[in-house]
């Protein structure tokens, strides 16, 4: 019942034609159920995922991945006089797998997660967690976190604090699960040594891509198979921070499917939650013709990853 009746929302929701309309979007209230965001646009018949926007609202950030994670490359749009320009490839992406892009909460870093090599005598072909800064001419030169942050294994999906404090994914040794969520403080612009977090997040499963915002209050990620509330493809949750202590991660039931939803992000106002997820909103629907069908393949809800956006009180019932 649950399915019909996202699926009836998401077929009614429109589809928007430029990335004017963008700007639409971003000025009216989000939406009360999780719904796609900027269909045609962002959204479309591509794997679309890890989307991100700046503090100031003017750029943004998302991944378009291949079938089988053979290409990952990261897209930028940035806003300039009112007018967003079209979709392209951002200027530190397009030659390795890169993905998953996130501001520090001035506006003038991104990090991100690659698998390009350190230097020429790099050999692993893993990924790790990289920077690259804002300069007068637009965005630097990318830089490696080095080896506290990044280890022989990989690393996935940064997301840092206004301290500093970078929460990412990774394969920790003496970890919970195969993938785990940690952190590493930052002190006096050093990291400090990671620290796994307890098992009020972490399970024998897999958690992975947390977003914690700026003030470290809440934290949310994705678990999968290591929860018994999930509800298959991988869930979406939320802990909140009483004392310095992270509480009993629970289930974001008004946005999870029997698919996978991942790559959380909060708008820095705490309002808008975008996540992305591979649902199919299309099985259900008839083709009267081939080319019918052709159009149908090549629209969101296709089983690919899309964008999808809502309330984040409404959400998580706050």
């Amino acid at each position: 019942m649950k399915q019909i009746f996202h699926l009836a929302i998401l077929l009614t929701f429109p589809v928007f034609a430029t990335t004017q309309d963008i700007n639409l979007l971003l000025k009216t209230k989000p939406p009360t159920e999780a719904s796609i965001f900027a269909s045609g646009i962002i959204s479309d018949e591509l794997n679309n995922r890890d989307f991100t926007i700046s503090p100031d609202e003017n750029e943004i950030f998302y991944t378009i991945q291949s079938a089988k994670f053979l290409k990952s490359t990261i897209i930028y749009l940035n806003k300039t006089n009112g007018i967003w320009s079209q979709p392209s490839i951002a200027p530190f992406s397009g030659k390795s797998r890169d993905l998953e892009a996130f501001f520090s909460t001035d506006g003038k870093t991104v990090f991100f997660a690659s698998d390009r090599q350190i230097n020429d005598a790099d050999s692993i072909n893993d990924f790790d967690i990289w920077k690259v800064e804002k300069e007068k001419s637009g965005w630097g030169d990318p830089i490696n976190l080095g080896t506290t942050v990044n280890s022989l294994k990989n690393e996935f999906y940064p997301s840092v604090t206004r301290t500093g404090n970078i929460y990412f994914t990774t394969e920790p040794i003496n970890g919970y699960g195969e993938e785990d969520i940690v952190l590493c403080r930052s002190v006096n612009g050093k990291y400090l040594e990671r620290e796994i977090l307890d098992t009020t997040i972490n399970t024998a499963g897999d958690e992975f891509n947390a977003f914690v915002n700026a003030e470290e209050t809440y934290i949310i990620f994705t678990s999968y198979k290591g929860r018994t509330d999930e509800q298959g493809g991988g869930d979406l949750y939320i802990s909140k921070k009483t004392n310095s202590k992270w509480s009993t991660a629970v289930n974001i039931k008004a946005v999870n499917s029997p698919f996978l939803d991942y790559c959380p992000f909060v708008t820095s106002d705490n309002k808008t939650l975008f996540f992305a997820s591979n649902r199919n909103t299309i099985a259900q629907k008839k083709s009267a013709t081939y080319e019918d069908l052709i159009e149908m393949l090549k629209s969101f809800g296709n089983s690919s990853d899309d964008i999808y956006w809502i309330d984040l009180e409404k959400a998580i019932g706050k």
